[in-house]
Parts: structure tokens; C-alpha cells; sequence
């Protein structure tokens, strides 16, 4: 409750007073400066490390309860007092609610440190009050102005730790001080340094012994840290929900908090993610243990299943090691089910070889395997139908437990703006912990492909680049005499030699283009991909290109100057690519070298190539090639 009555209180229930303040309020607008006092307080009594001050049990007290106005002569530069009596603000003063905030909290961490508590000063930072003070009881004092300046620059040091309400733009932050008592003891005998002369924006006084030792202020402070501490765990672990409403506990959610408490590696990881246990929802996804989600950061379970801790353990962090490491968006163009299948055979490896909880039975598990990236086992996994048919996720037989999309459910978590910098943040957060800690060593492999994670790959024109420097040879150019420098001029008496090329009846470095020009192709991203290879190709001196348009048919360009491949594009849109004659003719071309690379610029909806010598691919981003490629694939976004 708050009441703006100064001392005497709210009015009793029932009371005239009462009822005509109540109909004026309904006759009245509401003053916004009023309001946002009401705010700035009512942020300040929910959060879990000041309510304690301001509730307390009835054979104690509490610090305070009621909120009240100052004198309207007290000095402007005083938002607020904390008192024996209780919180004062000065009514003039026109402040945000956050502002309010900021001058509440500083107040009630006065009496959290102990500040109003006399036996922890020495009588030199104290200063009796006159008896007549109207809005203190009469054996309140005041502290000295050093002990004052001192004590708010300790309090705001700590409050910015909080990142409470917002610091008034009138008082600029002063520079971190820790203790108080040895800080006032100096400028006793000086004077308040300029940079702490403004440290408060708000006041305190100090009260009896008997009042400091009945409330104990910083006892109560204490017990709000702690209960704070242990809310944001039992959220991060799942026993609180987002709105901090208690839920009921399963076992997957006391295994996700182990994550937080006592396994660094995952410890982030597991914090940032939500366990949704619905039956309904597994039995209609047709998820028999349980399936994640990167982009919305949750963990699909099966609430029917009985499994012990250990056994969650295990099935979350599976889950969690899935989003983290991408393992939905590098599947790429391959067969999404049959990637899903490679990664759990690594993911589970390495879970069995850090003994992570315990794993469930029937889980994809192969010593052999080991030290095997998921893309090495995909490539052994997708030649073998017949055992693939009697594979399984922890979604089940034929299903990938990396979901694509969030499943809709009541009280979707939202979407996270930067996924690969969240999942990137948080497992090397994981890996810094867990060895710095001594929590033993992680498998190889895990470690190479978190600290992986931290490089971000190279953009699809430098691994163009990279290609044409290892699949196209540069001109050897020399020096000659036979030919006069453009520099000559400069200097008429210094002979100076120019760069020649090699003679005509040397081989020029070239390199052939199957270009698919049908009207399923994107224009800017054909033009983005042609302005590239043109580029390369000219810092390379590669005068000529080799060309083949291809559609429903493929069409000869013959030799053509790089930088006018574009000019020769036309989009004719005869139906379904057909790229293999376009292969066909340029490997069987008589005028086109045997060691030169084949550059494929289509968006995936072609024929199955086969290809006899070093190639590449130039696709969209989100396109997928029907069948296996053995070049290089790179990716225009």
C-alpha cells in the first residue's frame, strides 16, 4: 500500500476521509509524474533481493512499508530519504518510473549495508538533529556528509551490478568505491573529492540501536540475495517458468538443472533452454522420446516415457548438442533423415565417452565409429538401405529428431534474432568453464567442433576465390626489354622493361562454364555468381572462358572474354534443366584443355551429373542437388 499522508498514516478502512479521497480519484485524472512514483515503488517491492527490506514478519518489521512525501523545502537535489519511519520522496521532483527505480533501490541498499545501523559508524560521522524535525522521530541523526558521500558511492557501485531502474542523467556515475568506512575516514579530515560530491540522489538517516537490532536490515538484505539467487536457478533449471509461476517438476527438468549446476560444458547451453513436456503434443508429432528445435531453443519430451535422471541426462544433452552444433542447416543437400542418423552416432559417442548420464536403450552407438565426423558416416550409412531401414532418432524409426520448425503450443517461446551467435556464445562459454574447472577433459572431436563453431565460415565468394587459385593457373608473365615500361617517360635516360605475356602459341589458363538458363533460375543471384567468376577470373588473366548454356537443350558459346559471359546470359525458360550434354560436350571438346575445372551455375532442379574431371558447383543458398555431389558446392546468399 501506498500512502502520500506523512506520518499519520493511511486512513482507517471505512473512514470518510477515505471515501471522499476514493470519489475525488474517480472525479480526477491521474497526475503521470504521481503514477510514475506508484510504478517506480511497486518495481521496487516485487524484486526478489529488496522485498525483504520492505516486508517483514510482524514480531520485527520490516525497514519500511509505507512510501511518504517530503517537506516541499527539502532541497531538489534530494529525490528521496529512507528513514525509522519509513521511504520519503520529494513530490516536486519529475522523474521516470525507472528513475523512481533507481532512487528507491539506493535508498533500501542504505539499510541492506547496514548504513542506518549507528553502531557501525564512529561519532564523528554522526550529527544530531534538531527535536523539531517534523518528519523523523526525535532520536533519528543525521550522518556526516563525508559518511554520506561515501556511503552512496559504495551503493551505487553495487546497484550498477544489479542493472536495476535507470541512473538519473543529473548524476553521472562515480568511479567504484568498496568501502565506505576507511573512504569517509580520509575525507573527514580533507574534503569529498568532486567526482563522489554528487554521488546520491537520494538521503538516509540514521536510527536508534534498538530499531537497527530489532529490523537487521542486512540480515534481511542476505536472505533477498539467496532467494533471489535460488529463483533464477530454479528458472534456468525449469522449476519456475518464465513468468515465475512454480510448475511440477519431472525428471527431465531436475536433469536440465544438473546442466546449470553442475556440468560447465552445457551449463549455458541448458539455461537458455526450455523443456516442453506435453503428451498430447509428442503423440501428435509422433515423437517417442524427443525431438529440439533450434530457432525457438526447445527441447520436445515425451512425458509418457519413464526414464530416470540419468537417462534424461543423456537424451537432453543429445538434444541440446543437435541445436548448438547446427546439425539441421549443415545437413545441406543431403538427405536431412539420413544426416540426423550420422550426427547421432557422433553425438552419442561422445556423450558414452564424457559419461553423461546413462543411455537409454536402443540408441545409435558404434565404438567403430569413432574420431568419424557426420560427414564421414553419412557417406558410409547412405550406400547401406538395408540397415537403414532398421535405424532410429530418439523421434523414432524414420524421423529426424532435428525439427525444422518450432512445434505450436500453448506459450511458444519466442525466436532468437542471432542463432548461430547464441548457440556459438554459449558452448564456448561451456568449454571455457568446463576446463578451467578441472571437470575433466572432453573428447577431441567435441572440442574441435565447438571451437569450430567460433570461426565463422568463409562467405561463398572467397571459397570461389580459393578454388580458382587451386584448379586455375596464373599466366607466368616476365620482363622484357623488347618492350618499353609505360614508365619509360619518367625517366628517358633509365632503360626500364615491361610485362609481356607469354606468346601466342603458349596455352592460356581457361576454365569451362555449364550455365543453366532456365526460368526457374534467380536473376540477381546469376548475376551476382557471373560478376564473381568474372572478377577471379580477370585477376588471374584469364582472358577466355569456355561457355555452355543449358536448358531443355544445351548450346554452345564457344570462347568467350569473361567479363562479357553475362552479356551472352538469356533466361529462355523451356521447361526442366537437362546439364549433362553441356558435361558431355565440353569434356569431349577437342579445343578444350584436359586438366580444366568445370564450373556448374544452376539451382539445383537438373538432371544427376556425373562429371570425369575437377569441378564445382554455384548454387542458391537454400537450394539442394539431386544427387551426390564429388566437387566443391558454394553457396550465393
Amino acid at each position: 500500500m501506498v500512502s502520500r499522508r506523512g506520518l499519520a498514516g493511511p486512513p482507517a478502512p471505512g473512514s470518510a476521509a477515505l471515501t471522499m479521497a476514493a470519489t475525488r480519484k474517480r472525479r480526477t485524472a491521474v497526475d503521470p509524474w504521481e503514477q510514475a512514483i506508484d510504478d517506480g515503488w511497486k518495481s521496487v517491492r516485487d524484486h526478489p533481493a529488496l522485498q525483504p527490506l520492505i516486508t517483514g514478519s510482524s514480531s520485527t518489521g520490516p525497514v519500511t512499508t509505507y512510501l511518504y512525501r517530503l517537506d516541499e523545502r527539502t532541497p531538489r537535489e534530494v529525490w528521496a530519504r529512507l528513514t525509522g519511519s519509513g521511504m520519503h520522496y520529494h513530490p516536486k521532483r519529475r522523474a521516470s518510473a525507472q528513475e523512481w527505480v533507481w532512487a528507491f533501490a539506493h535508498c533500501l541498499l542504505h539499510a541492506g549495508f547496514g548504513h542506518l545501523d549507528p553502531r557501525n559508524t564512529v561519532p564523528d560521522n554522526i550529527i544530531d538533529l534538531d527535536s523539531s524535525d517534523t518528519e523523523n522521530s526525535p532520536e533519528a541523526r543525521a550522518p556526516h556528509p563525508a559518511y554520506r558521500a561515501a556511503c552512496c558511492a559504495a551503493v551505487d557501485t553495487y546497484l550498477a551490478t544489479m542493472k536495476i531502474g535507470t541512473r538519473p542523467d543529473a548524476f553521472p556515475p562515480t568511479p567504484a568505491l568498496t568501502d565506505e568506512h576507511a573512504a569517509a575516514a580520509r575525507w573527514r579530515d580533507t574534503a569529498v573529492p568532486d567526482a563522489f560530491a554528487r554521488a546520491g540522489i537520494a538521503d538516509f538517516l540514521l536510527t536508534s540501536p534498538e530499531t537497527a537490532k530489532r529490523v537487521d536490515a542486512p540480515a534481511r538484505f542476505a536472505k533477498g540475495i539467496a532467494d533471489a539467487a535460488r529463483a533464477a536457478l530454479a528458472t534456468a533449471g525449469g522449476e519456475r517458468g518464465a513468468d515465475g509461476v512454480l510448475r511440477h517438476r519431472g525428471p527431465w527438468d531436475s536433469a536440465l538443472g544438473w546442466f546449470v549446476s553442475s556440468f560447465p560444458l552445457l551449463g549455458a547451453l541448458a539455461a537458455g533452454m526450455t523443456v516442453v513436456a506435453d503428451a498430447d503434443l509428442a503423440r501428435s508429432w509422433d515423437i517417442s522420446v524427443a525431438a529440439v528445435n533450434a530457432e525457438a531453443a526447445e527441447v520436445y519430451v515425451n512425458p509418457l516415457l519413464r526414464l530416470g535422471e540419468e537417462q534424461w541426462r543423456f537424451v537432453l544433452a543429445h538434444e541440446m548438442l543437435h541445436a548448438a552444433l547446427r546439425h539441421g542447416e549443415r545437413a545441406q543437400w543431403r538427405d536431412h533423415y539420413l544426416f540426423n542418423i550420422a550426427c547421432d552416432y557422433v553425438v552419442n559417442g561422445w556423450l558414452v565417452e564424457m559419461g553423461v548420464g546413462e543411455m537409454p536403450e536402443g540408441l545409435l552407438y558404434d565404438p567403430a565409429l569413432k574420431g568419424c565426423s557426420a560427414e564421414e558416416i553419412y557417406d558410409r550409412i547412405a550406400v547401406d538401405l538395408r540397415r537403414l531401414r532398421k535405424l532410429a532418432t530418439l523421434r523414432g524409426r524414420g524421423l529426424g529428431d532435428v525439427l525444422d520448425e518450432p512445434l505450436p503450443h500453448p506459450g511458444s517461446a519466442g525466436r532468437y534474432i542471432d542463432l548461430d551467435e547464441y548457440y556459438r556464445s554459449a558452448l564456448m562459454t561451456g568449454l571455457a568453464y568446463h576446463t578451467d574447472s578441472g571437470r575433466g577433459y572432453v573428447p577431441a572431436a567435441l572440442e574441435q567442433a565447438i571451437r569450430a563453431l567460433d570461426q565463422p565460415p568463409l562467405p561463398w565468394d572467397a571459397q570461389l576465390a580459393k578454388w580458382f587459385d587451386e584448379h586455375v593457373p596464373t599466366v607466368d608473365k616476365r620482363r622484357s626489354y623488347a618492350r618499353a615500361s609505360r614508365r619509360q617517360a619518367s625517366t628517358p635516360d633509365i632503360p626500364r622493361p615491361a610485362w609481356v605475356r607469354p606468346e601466342e602459341n603458349v596455352r592460356l589458363p581457361t576454365f569451362g562454364v555449364v550455365l543453366d538458363t532456365s526460368g526457374s533460375m534467380d536473376v540477381t543471384l546469376l548475376g551476382k555468381g557471373l560478376g564473381a567468376i568474372a572478377s577471379y577470373a580477370l585477376a588471374r588473366d584469364v582472358p577466355r572462358a569456355r561457355v555452355v548454356y543449358c536448358d531443355a537443350a544445351a548450346y554452345d558459346a564457344g570462347y568467350l572474354p569473361v567479363e562479357e559471359i553475362a552479356a551472352g546470359v538469356r533466361v529462355r525458360g523451356r521447361g526442366g534443366t537437362v546439364l549433362q550434354p553441356g558435361i558431355r560436350l565440353l569434356e569431349r571438346a577437342d579445343d578444350f584443355p584436359a586438366e580444366g575445372p568445370i564450373l556448374v551455375i544452376t539451382d539445383g532442379q537438373c538432371d544427376a551429373l556425373r562429371i570425369r574431371r575437377e569441378h564445382a558447383f554455384l548454387v542458391p543458398a537454400n537450394a539442394s542437388l539431386p544427387f551426390t555431389p564429388k566437387g566443391p558446392v558454394f553457396r550465393l546468399r
